[in-house]
């Protein structure tokens, strides 16, 4: 796969094939969504906002999002962020390429820059490496340093698969119902005094495990846990 990657070729062809893939599991699929009442008239008027999914729910999210909006996402700068970023252009959502491992101040610029022009910023907050389902820091200082609300959301189906990935990405297949469900928005203050930014990672990563884990429920999934807290501690002691 790696190899595959480094292709143009090959990255475009499969790309177009997930783009088909995606489209067809959406327009097979009986989707309910769930408490999207304030985000969707965010959109529907103009207003920029932050949304939060786990990186094992990217799959299906693109097509679920409203068409009428403008959409950005983080996406790393490796091969597979390649991948995903052509995968979703033609599903209606932009990318801006960096992460919290390579190339994150740029990203960081140009997200704000997306919200700035009253667009949507998306971020998987685990991504691109893990641990699986643990916020890291860079969503909690964009949504400090721009006042906007995040939303956290998650999807799942009733015929979806998990993979072996360290993510236990949500493979959804054709001809199910799903469901989107949306989180309430969280606020995140600009000043990060006696600890109030560690205070919000955490409540961000309760909230979109909550939202992920009532999705999987609703479709009669067994939900998926985070990573054990001991990933959390090794993934710290590397990068420091």
């Amino acid at each position: 796969m790696k190899k595959l990657l480094k292709s143009d070729l090959a990255v475009t062809c499969i790309s177009a094939l997930a783009t088909a893939y995606i489209w067809f599991v959406y327009k097979t699929t009986r989707w309910r969504r769930i408490n999207d009442e304030v985000p969707m008239q965010m959109v529907k008027d103009g207003k920029p906002f932050i949304i939060a999914f786990w990186h094992g729910r990217l799959l299906m999210m693109a097509p679920l999002l409203p068409s009428h909006g403008k959409f950005s996402v983080m996406i790393s700068q490796h091969g597979d962020g390649e991948l995903i970023a052509r995968t979703v252009k033609p599903l209606g959502v932009d990318s801006v390429r960096g992460s919290s491992s390579q190339g994150g101040a740029a990203a960081f610029k140009e997200l704000l820059k997306v919200t700035k022009r009253n667009e949507v910023a998306i971020i998987t907050p685990d991504g691109p490496r893990g641990p699986r389902m643990r916020a890291q820091k860079g969503i909690v200082a964009i949504a400090a340093m721009t006042g906007l609300p995040i939303f956290p959301v998650s999807f799942a189906t009733t015929r979806m698969k998990y993979l072996k990935s360290w993510d236990r990405f949500a493979l959804a297949k054709p001809f199910a119902k799903g469901v989107m469900v949306w989180g309430d928005p969280i606020y995140v203050p600009r000043k990060d005094e006696n600890g109030a930014h560690e205070r919000m990672k955490r409540v961000i990563e309760e909230q979109l495990t909550q939202v992920t884990q009532s999705s999987d429920q609703l479709c009669c999934q067994q939900p998926v846990e985070p990573a054990p807290a001991e990933e959390v501690v090794k993934k710290n002691q590397r990068v420091t």
